[in-house]
């Protein structure tokens, strides 16, 4: 590729980006869990932070999803106090903000931060604080998505579709299924999404990260999943991956962290190209920006540099982003009318 025909990493962190995959327990800054370990009496495997960046980093230590998965026990030490919740998602708001992103989903289980006792309600009351507050600092644009996990009674995920639907329209966009794939089948939890299609909330589900295309079949045919967390093995089934496409169902791609979880062996081997080159509306997410040491530009730089995406390609990847969002259709249209000013671009049909 000619360096025409390329972007710096920093031309591509002045482009209006979305996040629509960002766990909020793997998108601290080290420095803050160092202060509210210190604060609280947490104790943590450094408190240097560039040496717990370190240490948490998948990159360092790359494996399967469940080795993954085993570092948020530390940030979600530090994540028990609504103070410390409230300040950990306003600063995930300016640090996406820093990176030129303009629209945040950002997902969690209020179920983990409740070790200390705090009420479902508190915790998602501090998350959304924090949010508003870091909106009112920056000018992001955020909404949240609550997120049941595999792992965990399905009876749990049903109270938490009850929660979530107790927060529509009031800063609540979506809900998911999140957590370890093998061995914990999203049909389980069909109950839940039930209840949240029933009042009309958009659903995303992780899928096909860790486990083949019989876990995106679940999540579309027995939860009606509107997106698709990951999706990376969906090209193992060109059947499914033909419903997927043609139903415009978005997948949620996180390159990095695909490859820290062994769900592929490298980035010159992830999915996301082919099924770009496919027609598949895919966009481009952090996933955890402290476990995958990334950013959403650095994202959309390794999908440049690494699978051969042009200028115009990272273009079509940010505007299936901005069309991807959990937003009222009108309030997407007009936020993609500036987006696609931003970027030089004419109207495209939704």
């Amino acid at each position: 590729m000619t360096e025409s025909n390329r972007f710096t990493l920093e031309e591509i962190r002045s482009l209006p980006k979305t996040d629509l995959h960002r766990h909020l327990d793997g998108s601290l800054r080290p420095r803050t869990m160092v202060a509210i370990a210190e604060k609280r009496g947490v104790s943590l495997p450094a408190h240097d932070p560039e040496e717990l960046g370190r240490i948490i980093a998948a990159g360092s230590r790359p494996g399967s999803l469940a080795d993954y998965l085993e570092a948020f026990e530390l940030t979600l030490s530090v994540m028990q106090q609504e103070e410390d919740i409230a300040r950990i998602a306003t600063e995930l708001c300016e640090d996406a903000w820093d990176d030129g992103v303009w629209y945040l989903e950002v997902r969690f289980s209020p179920v983990l931060h409740q070790r200390l006792g705090l009420s479902l309600v508190r915790v998602m009351d501090a998350v959304l604080a924090g949010l508003h507050d870091g909106e009112r600092k920056t000018g992001i644009r955020t909404g949240v998505i609550v997120c049941g996990i595999r792992s965990i009674d399905p009876s749990t995920s049903l109270q938490l579709a009850e929660l979530t639907i107790s927060y529509k329209g009031r800063g609540v966009v979506g809900f998911d299924l999140a957590g370890q794939e093998d061995s914990y089948p999203a049909k389980d939890h069909a109950d839940a999404f039930y209840l949240i299609r029933k009042n009309n909330i958009p659903c995303t589900v992780h899928a096909g990260e860790a486990w083949g295309p019989a876990s995106i079949r679940q999540a579309l045919h027995d939860l009606n999943a509107h997106r698709i967390g990951h999706g990376t093995r969906l090209k193992e089934d060109g059947d499914l991956l033909n419903y997927v496409n043609d139903h415009r169902i978005p997948l949620e791609c996180c390159l990095s962290s695909n490859v820290h979880v062994g769900a592929v062996p490298d980035l010159e081997q992830h999915p996301i190209k082919f099924y770009f080159d496919q027609g598949l509306r895919v966009t481009v997410n952090t996933d955890n920006t402290l476990m995958s040491n990334t950013t959403v530009s650095r994202e959309l730089a390794l999908a440049q540099d690494h699978l051969g995406f042009t200028k115009r390609g990272i273009k079509d990847l940010i505007v299936m982003g901005f069309k991807s969002a959990f937003l009222p259709y009108r309030e997407r249209r007009q936020l993609l009318a500036k987006v696609l000013d931003a970027l030089g671009r004419q109207i495209i049909p939704f």
